[in-house]
């Protein structure tokens, strides 16, 4: 009798849990649709829906616990990868827009996504040399021509298997050339350009 007791709490507690899971990524998709259609209007660039998902998926692989964004806007990729993240992961983003940051801060709040997120406002270039440990994901969506220049800087924060993420290396390809010439010749990465519609990301592991 204690023993079905028991198994029913369980039961009780696991369908608990995962009415909390959907209420999380229920809320952080409802910011996310308010983004996209707010895209529509302003022409927002963010990474969208379809790109998105590649981003998605290498974070389904990977499942990694620190993660850095260079290029925050608005918070709709942070959002994006903060629902796929576990409680237990960290997400550092770095923007260069004190108001972008402020309206980035406020979207990933009413997100409700599972990690600790950290909003840091500033030139990347500068901030990068001061974070701290290692990190497993990198995602880069900033100016288009310093895309090695941070790779580069964190380079010395990554380990064999961290992947970097480049936005925009289909449509951008020649702004992003000494960054792309990098990863694929180096030496010191597996990389592969995945397109997606007239655009694509440049998907990087270290080896």
């Amino acid at each position: 009798m204690n023993d079905l007791i028991m198994v029913k709490s369980s039961i009780v507690s696991f369908l608990v849990q995962i009415r909390r899971v959907k209420m999380v990524l229920s809320k952080a998709d409802t910011v996310l649709k308010e983004i996209e259609r707010i895209r529509k209007k302003e022409s927002l660039p963010i990474i969208g829906l379809h790109r998105g998902q590649v981003l998605v998926n290498v974070i389904r692989e990977i499942k990694p616990k620190r993660v850095l964004e260079v290029g925050t806007l608005i918070g709709y990729s942070a959002i994006l990868m903060g629902k796929e993240l576990g409680s237990d992961a960290h997400l550092i983003t770095i923007d260069i827009s004190a108001e972008g940051a402020k309206m980035a801060e406020e979207n990933i709040k009413k997100a409700e996504i599972p990690p600790t997120v950290e909003v840091l406002v500033g030139d990347a270039k500068k901030i990068i040399p001061t974070l701290e440990g290692a990190f497993d994901l990198i995602f880069i969506d900033a100016n288009k021509r310093e895309y090695l220049d941070y790779l580069l800087l964190v380079e010395d924060k990554l380990h064999k298997g961290s992947v970097i993420v480049a936005d925009n290396a289909g449509i951008f390809a020649e702004k992003m050339k000494d960054f792309l010439d990098y990863v694929r010749s180096s030496g010191k990465y597996s990389s592969k350009f995945v397109p997606v519609g007239e655009d694509g990301l440049e998907v990087s592991i270290m080896l």
